[in-house]
């Protein structure tokens, strides 16, 4: 099949540096409570476990990639989506790419907030990590990997949105959210199959699912806690649990796969 070289029509807008694209104002940076206090590390539990799926779990959607020879050429026995990454590995099916973190229970806690920033990159036309999390205040580097143009495409509810064209191999671009906010949908206005979803909290204690459906919360001072998961399709899940001083807990979050007809 003889292939032609592809030029996409894109807008101006997207090779400006960033674009605001309707979101709201910037939220400043969260300052220390007035009580602050830093976590006695001698003194931390943690808490560990999986997330698993029951039911028939839906096929992921094929990814039609004719209209970018380098995206075909980067995946040449086809592609699709990740809504659904599952690992069967023991028997049981872990959901893969769920943001497990702290929701509520912490109190007045202050952390400092990394400087070496969170990758997320396009690579085969696609973001890779799907999900990730990150603090608020700390800095997300977007590269494009590919020999091909990309465009970024945050579009938060309660961060500053930015549309970011990087049209050259190699690029990559600074952002910073400076308020939580679970989760930021990213997207690609150039290959509209291409989407992440970067979740930013003001503490530590949040993971991504790995390895069939694992995930691990270190260095937990001791209280109660609200821990959700979230999940791109299947929404939220919540349970309290009560950490003691140099405790480990681990807990299971079991999601029901939708109907279908």
């Amino acid at each position: 099949m003889r292939l032609s070289v592809f030029r996409p029509f894109v807008p101006a807008a997207l090779f400006l540096a960033a674009t605001a694209c309707g979101s709201p104002k910037q939220a400043p940076p969260a300052a220390p409570p007035p009580d602050a206090k830093r976590v006695d590390d001698s003194k931390t539990g943690a808490l560990a476990g999986r997330v698993l799926i029951e039911g028939s779990v839906p096929a992921n959607v094929p990814i039609r990639m004719m209209t970018d020879p380098s995206c075909m050429r980067a995946h040449p026995d086809g592609s699709a989506l990740e809504s659904y990454v599952v690992d069967r590995a023991g028997g049981d099916a872990g959901l893969e790419n769920v943001f497990v973190y702290v929701k509520d229970g912490l109190g007045p806690y202050y952390f400092d907030i990394p400087t070496e920033p969170v990758r997320l990159d396009q690579e085969g036309c696609r973001y890779t990590p799907h999900v990730i999390g990150l603090r608020a205040g700390q800095p997300i580097e977007i590269h494009n990997s590919d020999e091909t143009l990309h465009n970024v495409n945050a579009r938060p509810e309660i961060n500053q949105g930015f549309n970011i064209g990087q049209s050259l191999k190699g690029r990559k671009d600074r952002r910073t959210f400076t308020a939580p906010e679970v989760m930021i949908p990213f997207m690609c206005d150039v290959h509209k199959w291409m989407n992440a979803f970067v979740g930013v909290l003001n503490h530590p204690y949040f993971a991504v699912t790995r390895d069939g459906g694992k995930f691990q919360l270190k260095n937990l001072p001791a209280g109660t806690y609200t821990i959700e998961a979230w999940h791109e399709k299947l929404g939220t899940a919540i349970q309290q649990v009560t950490i003691a001083e140099k405790e480990s807990k681990e807990i299971t979050f079991t999601f029901k796969a939708p109907a279908t007809d």
